[in-house]
């Protein structure tokens, strides 16, 4: 449940803390107090969008905190989430505590348990926590999409799964389409690509080779002038009558004689040594370069023209000699898209497999929303008596499509009889405003009496909802309220004193000038200060009359509340769904 909220310069309140309990809490004031700030103000901390306008102004932000105390279903169920996303445990925090800072530029900041967050991830968390209900949720009641989401909510159905297949399906017949759509290109494009890798296929390039063809075209291409230059140069050396080591000997020869006796010397005689043995390593090298260096004519032409057809190729394509290899390569990899994209048969099999899986989910879906359906429609006809139309009739009406949709096999359409022997038809044609208004409570109430706790969310939220409705049809929608109450947290925002009468808490919004400047506060009211909330409600002037009223419907409530919830007297709308 929500356990606090802390607003700081909000709209027109200046600092604010609320603290809220169990059951049922009913938020009242005058026309024009703010009686919707609380609900703005914890949409903002559940990720919905915020602008300037939400900074009191002269103030620097505002500064929005939501304390929540999940149940251990629920806590269960988000640890998951809160551990992939890297945020404090809520067995670690004790709760979960969700913040939001917009500043007067209008740049907004949120945390979640501490942790620098998203306002898509408060959103995604707000989700298991909140139920809003806001006066034109009728509205919804008209689009197509917000119908079947109701409904899969009540069917329990994982649309996740359905989602997963519809893609794979929607691609599989895309990939068909496009494949049989452009078969004559693709078949084009498939033959050029075959002839382009035959040719090189003769050729067969290795990844490295043609550096290494380059390097061996040039030995043996200047072969001949390798021999003479090294024959020359091993003459010189060691091999001429007057050859630089036979010269050298002479000299090594002749400073030895002295060398003891002119010290000087030494170090020429050491220098021409290491010259002699220089000299020697370059004859072997020499020696080694003449033994190992061979004319090979034919391996010389064989390498012209594996060369000449190299660069031929890499001329025609446009590419440099170097990246035949890896161009080759490319071309197969396409060739081989080809091949299955011309592959009709295949392709076929794809999209009969796809769409065959995703009519597997799709009927199991039908099927849940099938039994769903009847549940959720006789549950609302039952709710409908009760709310001031008696005799009317409620259905959910599944039409199979056509044609395959996202969304599964059927359209989903809430269709609404107002009064006894009339027919049902789509509920935006047949009702009126007020009757439009009473049906959104009616499914909000029953939506919301779901039997899967589990999956419930903590709070449950009605924000003037009840507009349009007075008499006994209040006092019903008061009754409804508390009962909801009983197992779970609500929160409304009424005009309604009968609504207001029937709340475990009340608490009632007031709005002052203070230094020049509007402000709006909270305070929670009881005992004779209830009474005169309750009796303001009611109508025109605060009499003795109207305090005794208010004072019986107070006291009427309170000892609704004190029974036992099987003990209470069923409304008719209960007798009705049990015969049903």
């Amino acid at each position: 449940m929500l356990r606090r909220l802390t607003l700081r310069d909000f709209v027109i309140v200046t600092a604010l803390e609320v603290d809220l309990g169990k059951g049922f809490t009913a938020l009242t004031g005058e026309t024009g107090a703010g009686k919707s700030i609380l609900i703005d103000a914890l949409q903002l901390a559940l990720g919905s969008r915020a602008d300037v306008g939400v900074v009191r102004e002269g103030a620097p932000r505002a500064d929005i905190t939501a304390e929540f105390e999940p149940t251990a279903a629920l806590a269960a169920r988000l640890a998951p989430w809160l551990e992939e996303a890297g945020f404090d445990t809520i067995e670690a925090t004790g709760g979960l505590l969700l913040r939001r800072v917009v500043d007067a530029q209008g740049k907004s900041r949120a945390w979640i348990n501490g942790g620098t967050a998203t306002v898509a991830q408060l959103r995604e968390l707000g989700e298991h926590l909140v139920d809003i209900h806001g006066q034109h949720a009728w509205q919804s009641l008209t689009r197509a999409d917000s119908v079947r989401a109701l409904v899969d909510a009540q069917a329990g159905v994982d649309t996740s799964a359905l989602q997963t297949a519809w893609v794979a399906r929607r691609d599989a017949q895309r990939r068909l389409d496009d494949a049989r759509t452009r078969q004559a290109d693709l078949e084009r494009e498939r033959e050029r690509l075959q002839w382009q890798i035959g040719e090189l296929d003769k050729l067969n390039p290795g990844a490295d080779e043609w550096a290494e063809l380059n390097a061996e075209h040039q030995r043996l291409a200047h072969g001949q002038a390798i021999l003479d230059a090294a024959q020359l140069a091993l003459n010189a050396v060691s091999e001429a009558d007057d050859n630089a080591d036979s010269l050298t000997s002479r000299a090594i020869d002749a400073l030895e004689d002295v060398a003891s006796v002119e010290p000087h010397l030494a170090n020429a005689l050491e220098v021409l040594r290491s010259a002699q043995a220089q000299l020697q390593d370059a004859a072997h090298s020499l020696n080694a370069a003449l033994r190992h260096t061979e004319l090979d004519p034919d391996r010389l032409n064989e390498l012209d023209q594996r060369l000449a057809t190299w660069m031929g190729l890499a001329r025609r394509y446009r590419h440099s000699a170097d990246e035949l290899p890896a161009v080759m390569q490319a071309w197969k990899a396409e060739l081989a898209e080809l091949d299955a994209a011309t592959d009709l048969e295949g392709l076929e099999r794809a999209a009969a497999q796809a769409d065959s899986a995703w009519r597997q989910v799709a009927q199991v879906v039908s099927r849940q929303r099938a039994q769903a359906a009847p549940r959720l429609a006789q549950a609302v006809t039952a709710a409908m008596q009760d709310l001031g139309m008696a005799g009317g009739r409620f259905e959910v009406a599944l039409t199979p499509q056509s044609e395959p949709q996202a969304f599964g096999l059927e359209s989903i359409e809430f269709l609404v009889a107002g009064h006894a022997g009339s027919t049902p038809r789509p509920l935006g044609k047949v009702a009126s405003g007020g009757e439009l208004s009473r049906l959104a409570l009616a499914i909000a109430v029953t939506t919301s009496q779901r039997e899967d706790t589990d999956t419930q969310t903590g709070t449950l939220i009605f924000d003037e909802i009840d507009s349009g409705v007075g008499g006994q049809v209040a006092d019903t929608v008061g009754r409804l309220m508390q009962r909801l109450g009983d197992d779970r947290q609500v929160l409304a925002v009424t005009h309604l004193a009968q609504v207001a009468a029937s709340a475990h808490h009340h608490l009632v919004v007031s709005k002052a000038l203070r230094d020049g400047q509007t402000s709006s506060d909270i305070r929670g009211v009881d005992g004779d200060e209830r009474i005169q909330e309750v009796a303001r409600m009611l109508g025109g002037a605060i009499t003795d009359t109207s305090r005794a009223h208010a004072q019986h419907m107070l006291a009427q409530a309170h000892a609704r509340a004190a029974e036992p919830p099987t003990s209470r007297p069923r409304s008719t709308s209960g007798r009705r769904k049990e015969a049903a």
